[in-house]
């Protein structure tokens, strides 16, 4: 099997996941919203750790051009990890040639994953912070996501949000943007995307 297989753009796995507290669910969502709005098949499925606040928190998105068959995603295309324990979870499972994007501000571990797998070390924790919205790590990693797989914008994410975002957190909108935009700025710096 030498030859390289092409990604199927139009059939995506993915599974975001970080500890309770986090935003996973909220990015998981925004995602599905996203891709929902540009007119794709979308499913998604959160599923919560033993506890949920410091338990793991990871939730399986797929984006499809036809009707979803399942909605459990065993092997993804994509992961997102925001923090150790669900690199070390879920890292083994990524599909070859599939994309890592991990947050570097908690993750300090090289991943032992399959060369053909691309991975992105994004700073999120601290260019949250720069931001001066420390919640907003989710964002900017999702923000990354979005630039360097190139289906979806952080833009249109932007715009997906209020749909996905508790009224009483519409307040948080205008940072949550910034930090959409700040993950893909960060991408288009450092991978040339």
């Amino acid at each position: 099997m030498g030859h390289k297989m092409t990604v199927d753009n139009s059939y995506e796995e993915i599974i975001i996941a970080g500890f309770g507290g986090q935003g996973i669910m909220l990015t998981g969502k925004l995602l599905a919203q996203t891709a929902m709005e540009a007119g794709k098949e979308v499913t998604y499925m959160p599923s919560y750790g033993a506890e949920v606040r410091g338990g793991t928190a990871n939730c399986m998105v797929v984006i499809a051009e036809k009707k979803i068959a399942c909605p459990v995603v065993a092997k993804p295309d994509s992961l997102i990890v925001l923090n150790k324990a669900s690199l070390n979870k879920f890292g083994p499972r990524l599909k070859n040639n599939g994309l890592l994007i991990m947050n570097s501000s908690l993750i300090d571990i090289e991943p032992q994953l399959d060369d053909s797998i691309e991975i992105i070390t994004v700073p999120a924790d601290e260019l949250a912070i720069e931001l001066g919205s420390p919640k907003s790590a989710n964002m900017v990693a999702l923000g990354a996501y979005l630039q360097k797989r190139g289906q979806f914008t952080a833009d249109a994410a932007s715009q997906a949000l209020p749909e996905v975002l508790a009224r009483r957190y519409h307040k948080t909108l205008p940072v949550n943007t910034k930090a959409l935009q700040r993950g893909a700025e960060f991408i288009k710096a450092c991978c040339k995307v």
